[in-house]
């Protein structure tokens, strides 16, 4: 299995004002900012740490997922969540022929943890034999800032400022998540059971 991010978290989506006011960083002077783009790392590195933890995927943007095979037969559970929608599912052969399936064929069921994509009836489309299917999808909590659950961005915050005051230690304060950020997000992780299968 792979997963593949196909766009990326925009810059004018992300904190840094808040993040900004939660450091109690000076404002109004003429550099006010210079330091933005060090901000948007820490930012962006703490998103990275919570979503690599929890399985969620924070700002909505879009998945490639290749797979070489079906856990079951009419059903396979996304690698991530909450996924809002699936753009396209096509086969590829050991030539990487594409097949572009139907989207009556399949479809998403919901699910905050363990979404997955079911066969409408019957089996999910065969895959060939050295070949594979991509699932093209979109996940996310939304696209601002403002749609995340309160104690996601609040872990968020926390976890940036960690790697903002450690950042002179020599990745010393990057080991390990602060308890604080572990408490709050504690609640998304998705317990895998028999190795992250489908059910």
């Amino acid at each position: 299995m792979m997963l593949i991010e196909q766009t990326t978290v925009p810059t004018l989506a992300l904190p840094i004002a808040i993040f900004k006011d939660h450091l109690r960083m000076g404002t109004g002077f003429a550099d006010d900012a210079v330091q933005d783009a060090v901000l948007e790392s820490y930012l962006r590195s703490a998103m990275a740490a919570i979503e690599a933890r929890t399985g969620k995927v924070l700002i909505e943007r879009s998945f490639m997922w290749s797979l070489t095979a079906w856990r079951a037969l009419d059903q396979q559970a996304f690698p991530v969540a909450p996924v809002n929608a699936i753009t396209e599912l096509r086969l590829l052969d050991r030539l990487a022929v594409v097949t572009v399936i139907d989207s009556a064929r399949y479809g998403l069921q919901k699910d905050d943890h363990r979404p997955k994509l079911l066969a409408a009836s019957g089996n999910l489309p065969v895959i060939p034999i050295g070949g594979s299917a991509e699932v093209i999808f979109t996940a996310g909590f939304g696209t601002v800032w403002e749609d995340l659950p309160a104690d996601v961005t609040h872990a968020v915050m926390l976890l940036a400022a960690h790697y903002y005051e450690h950042r002179d230690v020599g990745g010393a304060g990057n080991d390990v998540m602060p308890y604080g950020v572990t408490s709050l997000i504690e609640r998304y992780r998705t317990v895998r059971i028999l190795g992250g299968a489908a059910s």
